[in-house]
């Protein structure tokens, strides 16, 4: 329901912007659709793997890789998969919803979640280049250090 009530005010903003300024709202709309277009691919590569990992895992076998109790084992494998992973944020929130929907801790996926948005093994070569070693090497540290504080915080939330 709520998600029809989102479209609805999203028509009528657009349906009023059409209204006001036709020109700027064709060049918005334009421009959104190039982004769209941009996304849709790696959307569809990752949508494609978490289904296959869906698939060929079930909700018990997720569970004991990636549940609640998996422990810190399960925080670590999922910190470091997401640590050197480079996949966009709008790509891995739902990816992160399939996991939770397919077994997966809440703890395990804030830490996948935070060290993929926080550190960046894959682009720690390029920020190195710009950043220096030390400083590069510093910031991945950490960040990685901060999406371990992350998880457990959440895990205490969702806890309470």
């Amino acid at each position: 329901m709520d998600t029809i009530i989102l479209y609805m005010v999203a028509g009528a903003c657009l349906a009023w912007s059409f209204l006001k300024n036709r020109q700027k709202t064709r060049t918005a709309l334009k421009k959104a659709f190039k982004a769209f277009e941009a996304i849709l691919p790696p959307f569809l590569v990752v949508l494609v793997l978490v289904s296959i990992v869906l698939a060929v895992l079930d909700g018990p076998t997720i569970s004991l890789i990636l549940g609640k109790d998996s422990g810190f084992r399960g925080v670590l494998i999922a910190s470091l998969v997401g640590a050197i992973t480079l996949i966009p944020g709008f790509v891995a929130f739902p990816a992160a919803a399939a996991l939770l929907q397919g077994g997966a801790g809440a703890t395990q996926i804030a830490a996948f979640v935070s060290s993929l948005m926080m550190v960046g093994v894959v682009t720690l070569p390029l920020e190195i280049q710009f950043f220096g070693k030390r400083v590069a090497i510093l910031r991945n540290v950490l960040a990685y250090g901060f999406s371990l504080i992350v998880a457990v915080f959440v895990g205490w939330v969702v806890s309470l």
